[in-house]
């Protein structure tokens, strides 16, 4: 019995984003009741497909569910589809993004009848603003979403994945959403309705980039395949045998590389300190570097690079990790049976110690009902009583308090979720080891000037929360950690696995102290891993995921999709996974551990290749910016400088319209071109027609154009684009929120509401040591006489220290 087995969970409608949602609760035994029509979900024919013609998509998306045949051409279809939800607990809907010949049923009138229910409704731009009607695909969203201009080569064409990922983005927030409501209930017994936007799902992976453009002006171009700001390097380089992913974050990682590689000239020039610097010196870098990594193999520089806590990693192909007998034995990869052929997918990434997740199983037919699903209700009876509880006017994890030290990205987004749906988040930094996202220069006038207080990513990644700090390396703090601990719910670090247990802070001290207490380690491999120590930023997740094998043309390197990719999906998948030990805990009383491996949570993006390839034996077949099902499926320059947009025609009368707006009629017309596979043949042609008409327009002219006709376009935007757009800007995404150091300054909101706004943003990111007096007074009763001592002690300030300060002190350099 799963975590989640007291749950009924229904699907309705054709998305990829809500059929991963529900996936996500399959995996902890939630009986799933998927209803598809009599001819199935489109999904199942969605490429890409095994030897025996089965989806592997949607064999990933949908195993452990059960299916239901509902034919609205039926006299009772309405009625059965209406008892169906009216006994279920969770309704998850894809009907805007395609209905699927969903039977019309009235979700209002059932959510008056029953208050319990939790409903969320998924579409690609939310119900209002200048988008809302627009057409999309995968690649579009995208485009619009700043994740594809940034990509490919300087001079040429943006490169971007197929498909894939945005369903993933959006099926994980909207699990989040869910879950968080599943909690709320049992205090509560109010559901509540979401709606959420895939599009603004997107944006968790452009916030970043969008911010910093805020802060510092229009400074990013597309430099390069592998090539991003503001860090270099931070690509996949080619080696003696094999690919290998490479990040220097910090100086001190910079040192170490030049070391490791002896330039001891690169090493002490003080125009390349920063990441920023280097990226003034590329071609001169890459040219002393680049040769030396071939005179050795990935995995033997993998294996230096840890010795010198270096964030390196080899780039696997795909048959690698199908190999990986560590991915197996950790549920990375799964078993799964799609009809006939057995093939391996990708398991969950939210490793729950004690309350695992399922590993592998069934893809069901149509119409089938897997064996381990609850027994149906007598759906002809009459209806459950209706729930007396009126919808929750609090916030979801009001109540709920989170312990958080985490850095950096990935962790501080899990714990700035758990903020924004009510949770009191308490960040514990240090004044000598503070987040490193307040900047990892540590030279006195960075600090003197507390340019650390001003920086874009760390504000963004910590609202909502209260701050303090602790040092952690001597026994007064740990001390205060601990009681601190003793009452929280949750606690989160994405330190290296054995930091904290070094520090005593580690679980098997902690669940003694608080047996409820859920503890999440968001490490790179996990803590069982035979690589627990290796060090990792968001990029090194991408390049070890198998991903980048699979992105780009037939004759390219892999190709990196992000700057930092894996640390939105790791805060993502984080949170995911302490909602799901938070159930349990709320239920039971028991915490537990999460040994959280982030470079498995980027791994469903591969998902379908490795499927596919584990059935045929074969590698997989790249695409460049083509599609292995939509034709045409491509990115097109548009008037003026670096301007481009993506276009896709998802189905046959998408491409007749498309062929009548760029002017082909005969093409329209055609017979011959009616499938996608008939027009494979002369994909060069359609593509140069599109380029020819859409390099006579503007690429927003271009994009209302094809959309007036109902045609997937989206201009390709960079992250400061979105800065100003107008459909963010008409849906207050975007708000504005006043701090010290900073001032007014624009905040994301998450792309999950329960009405017209968004949640309100209640309080920025604590500056250092902010709320010290609050927490240590009100919460642990000290005295103001024990907090004085403990400032002039350095346990805890509110002054980062510079590395002067450290030497003084004897603490720069430590780990």
């Amino acid at each position: 019995m799963g975590v989640l087995s007291h749950l009924r969970v229904v699907e309705i409608g054709s998305s990829a984003a809500v059929s991963y949602c529900a996936r996500l609760f399959a995996d902890f035994g939630a009986d799933v009741q998927k209803v598809e029509p009599p001819a199935g979900d489109p999904l199942r024919r969605s490429a890409e497909l095994t030897p025996g013609g089965e989806s592997a998509w949607f064999g990933f998306l949908n195993f452990n569910k059960s299916s239901i045949i509902i034919d609205r051409a039926e006299p009772d279809a309405v009625t059965r589809l209406t008892a169906l939800i009216e006994h279920c607990d969770v309704l998850l809907d894809g009907r805007d993004v395609d209905p699927a010949d969903c039977p019309t049923i009235d979700i209002a009138a059932i959510r008056q009848r029953r208050s319990r229910l939790i409903y969320l409704e998924a579409s690609w731009f939310g119900h209002h603003g200048p988008y809302a009607k627009f057409a999309a695909s995968d690649s579009s969203v995208r485009a619009l979403a700043g994740l594809v201009k940034l990509v490919g080569p300087a001079g040429g064409r943006p490169l971007h994945a197929p498909d894939f990922q945005t369903a993933i983005l959006a099926g994980l927030w909207g699990f989040i959403a869910t879950a968080s409501t599943v909690i709320a209930r049992m205090q509560s017994g109010a559901g509540r309705s979401w709606s959420l936007s895939i599009f603004e799902s997107s944006l968790v992976l452009s916030e970043y980039l969008m911010f910093e453009a805020y802060a510092r002006g229009d400074v990013m171009r597309r430099i390069g395949i592998n090539r991003f700001w503001p860090t270099f390097p931070a690509g996949i380089y080619e080696t003696k045998k094999g690919w290998l992913g490479l990040t220097t974050g910090t100086p001190a990682q910079w040192r170490a590389f030049c070391d490791l590689l002896g330039l001891s000239d690169l090493r002490n020039d003080p125009a390349l300190v920063t990441g920023l610097d280097r990226l003034q010196h590329v071609e001169k870098i890459e040219r002393q570097f680049m040769p030396r990594l071939k005179t050795r193999t990935a995995q033997e520089w993998f294996a230096e690079g840890v010795k010198r806590k270096i964030p390196i990693v080899p780039v696997p192909e795909v048959s690698e990790l199908l190999r990986d007998a560590e991915k197996k034995e950790r549920g990375a990869i799964v078993p799964v049976l799609l009809g006939e052929e057995r093939g391996l997918t990708v398991g969950s990434a939210q490793q729950l110690t004690l309350t695992a997740p399922r590993r592998g199983g069934k893809v069901p037919a149509p119409g089938e009902q897997q064996s381990f699903a609850n027994t149906l209700r007598d759906l002809t009876s009459s209806a459950p009583p209706s729930s007396c509880c009126i919808e929750a006017a609090r916030l979801p994890l009001e109540g709920i308090r989170v312990i958080d030290f985490a850095m950096g990205w990935a962790g501080p987004l899990c714990t700035r979720t758990l903020a924004d749906l009510g949770a009191d988040v308490i960040k514990i930094e240090a004044v000598q080891y503070p987040d490193w996202w307040r900047g990892v220069d540590r030279r006195p006038a960075y600090v003197n000037s507390k340019m650390y207080e001003m920086t874009p990513g760390f504000c963004v990644m910590n609202r909502n929360k209260r701050g303090i700090t602790l040092d952690l390396s001597r026994p007064k703090g740990v001390a205060l950690a601990k009681r601190l601990l003793a009452e929280a719910d949750i606690v989160v670090d994405n330190y290296s696995v054995d930091v904290l247990p070094k520090l005593g802070l580690g679980y098997a001290v902690l669940r003694t102290l608080n047996p409820r207490l859920v503890m999440m380690s968001m490490s790179a491999f996990g803590a069982s891993s035979a690589n627990r120590d290796c060090r990792a930023y968001g990029s090194t997740l991408e390049q070890g995921s198998g991903l980048p094998s699979v992105i780009g043309n037939p004759d390219s390197p892999p190709v990196m999709s992000h700057v930092a990719f894996g640390d939105a999906v790791g805060g993502l998948n984080g949170c995911a996974a302490v909602l799901v030990a938070l159930t349990h805990a709320c239920k039971t009383g028991q915490g537990q551990f999460i040994d959280l491996a982030q470079i498995e949570c980027m791994m469903p993006f591969a998902a379908p290749w490795i499927t596919v390839s584990s059935i045929s034996g074969m590698p997989p077949q790249k695409y460049g910016n083509r599609h292995p099902q939509f034709v045409p499926h491509g990115c097109f320059r548009c008037c003026g400088y670096d301007n481009w947009i993506v276009v896709t025609a998802t189905d046959d009368d998408m491409w007749q319209r498309l062929a009548l707006v760029i002017g082909r009629p005969d093409w329209a017309s055609e017979l011959s071109l009616k499938s996608a596979e008939a027009r494979r043949g002369i994909e060069e042609d359609i593509e140069a027609a599109i380029e020819d008409w859409t390099l006579a327009r503007a690429a927003d002219q271009a994009m209302s154009e094809l959309q007036a006709v109902r045609v997937a376009a989206g201009v390709a935007r960079l992250p400061n684009d979105l800065l100003k757009d107008r459909h963010l800007r008409s849906r207050a995404f975007l708000q504005e929120v006043e701090r010290a150091f900073v001032g007014w300054h624009l905040q994301p909101s998450m792309p999950v509401r329960e009405g017209l706004l968004p949640y309100a943003i209640r309080k920025p990111a604590p500056t250092l040591g902010q709320h010290n007096r609050e927490i240590l007074s009100g919460l642990l009763g000290l005295s103001d006489t024990a907090i004085q001592q403990l400032t002039r002690e350095g346990i805890i300030g509110t002054k980062m220290l510079s590395e002067c300060e450290l030497v003084r002190r004897g603490r720069y350099g430590r780990d």
